[in-house]
């Protein structure tokens, strides 16, 4: 099998939909087709678009949950040491351990660590924000893509990224327009 013939400086293939079904569809076609680096960009979220790109990571939802029974032990914690252990007081001959009472702090402390643990572990897992990426180049993204532009661009980082025929796969797609995203 001879090397894929590339573009010097060249991140990839950008291909524009009308719509967002559109969208799904070409998604759906470029993963079976064997593409795996590739993104979509739209300006609101679309249903089943991350699906149909063949993302199914779920770790940010395993570090939601742990920072929240983290929250929980600690706000449970911190009321039962202060209340029990630190500064005893028997009011009225009611228990010290009272979880009735311990209820509001453990729930704002399950809600606190867990939006942190979200927020840390979006970072960890998908980098700091990027105030530049080459789709930026590309003149009908900057125009639409915040606004009425659905698009699809496929890396030339894929392994099966070839841009003739990767250029024929996205015009099988009947897209509004191609365009060379350069790096």
């Amino acid at each position: 099998m001879s090397e894929p013939v590339l573009a010097p400086g060249l991140h990839g293939l950008m291909a524009e939909f009308n719509d967002a079904t559109e969208l799904v569809r070409a998604a759906k076609a470029a993963h079976a087709a064997g593409y795996r680096q590739m993104d979509a960009y739209t300006a609101a979220p679309v249903h089943g678009l991350a699906e149909a790109l063949g993302h199914d990571d779920r770790r940010v939802q395993k570090f939601t949950f742990t920072g929240g029974v983290l929250g929980f032990c600690a706000g449970l914690g911190l009321c039962y040491w202060a209340s029990v252990i630190e500064y005893p007081m028997n009011i009225g001959g009611r228990p010290l351990n009272s979880w009735v009472a311990f209820s509001i702090p453990t729930y704002e402390l399950t809600i606190l660590f867990g939006g942190l643990a979200t927020t840390f572990g979006m970072l960890a897992l998908c980098g700091f924000p990027q105030p530049y990426h080459p789709v930026f180049n590309v003149e009908a993204f900057r125009k639409t893509a915040s606004s009425t532009g659905f698009f699809l661009c496929i890396e030339a980082a894929d392994p099966h990224f070839d841009q003739a025929s990767t250029r024929a796969f996205l015009e099988g797609l009947h897209p509004k327009a191609i365009n060379e995203v350069n790096a």
